[in-house]
């Protein structure tokens, strides 16, 4: 499920490229009265992703920009989308970086693949780290006695596949708490790449460079259970550090 955001600028700004630490505490910080308040400490998944505030380019005063954020937790996004609400009755302003918004509407949208065949997009970039075991599985040489590295366009294609399946599929599982069938596989069949982004992070321990790829993803065929995990990846992010903003995805055309 998603909360679909309308904002409007509240005046002339560059744009914020390095917003995903922003956006993520202003995400902590409409739920942190509510029954989800846990999530800012919790370890590993978060199953909650967000766009984006688009379309990226710097503001005027007035321009009207819009912010997704996705859930396969319905109630995590009704909370969500209550505090937004709230804040826009109470003429609160949202904040991401240097960027200032007045709150304009606010709306729901549940995912939905009809059909056998679809086509995905990134909306941001998909994050794939490979512990240094996996490199070697995958025949990646490694120049320093890295942990791990992430997945960048001169490493195997097969590698970026392997990561993205075996990641969706662990964050079903613990979601649903249920073992998928095997008849899922092979899930992710034609991708086309399309760029490779670096972006700095901020972490307590300090500032981070982290290498993300978009890709158009196309899907013939797909069975029922297919298209669930597909569903559900669509909510959750594709890849790593979606509560960070990475993995985002859209219908290709929506």
């Amino acid at each position: 499920m998603r909360v679909i955001v309308k904002l409007e600028a509240l005046e002339d700004c560059a744009y914020e490229y390095e917003y995903h630490h922003h956006l993520q505490g202003l995400i902590y910080n409409l739920i942190k009265d509510s029954e989800y308040s846990y999530l800012h400490d919790k370890k590993g998944y978060k199953f909650f992703c967000f766009s984006n505030i688009f379309p990226a380019m710097d503001l005027k005063k007035g321009d009207k920009r819009t912010l997704i954020v996705s859930s396969p937790d319905d109630l995590f996004i009704e909370r969500l989308g209550e505090t937004f609400l709230k804040n826009k009755r109470d003429n609160k302003k949202v904040k991401a970086g240097r960027m200032n918004f007045a709150i304009d509407n606010i709306s729901f949208l549940k995912i939905r693949l009809d059909g056998r065949d679809h086509s995905l997009i990134t909306g941001t970039p998909i994050v794939v780290r490979m512990q240094k075991d996996r490199c070697k599985e995958y025949g990646i040489k490694l120049d320093k006695a890295y942990d791990y590295v992430y997945w960048r366009k001169e490493y195997p294609l097969t590698a970026f596949i392997k990561q993205i399946e075996d990641n969706l599929i662990k964050k079903y599982v613990e979601f649903y708490n249920v073992t998928l069938n095997s008849d899922i596989f092979p899930l992710i069949q034609i991708l086309m790449f399309k760029k490779q982004i670096s972006t700095r992070l901020h972490f307590e321990e300090g500032t981070q460079i982290v290498i993300g790829t978009t890709w158009e993803f196309y899907f013939r065929g797909l069975n029922d259970d297919q298209i669930r995990l597909l569903e559900f990846g669509m909510d959750a992010g594709f890849g790593e550090m979606n509560s960070r903003g990475f993995g985002f995805m859209n219908i290709e055309g929506k």
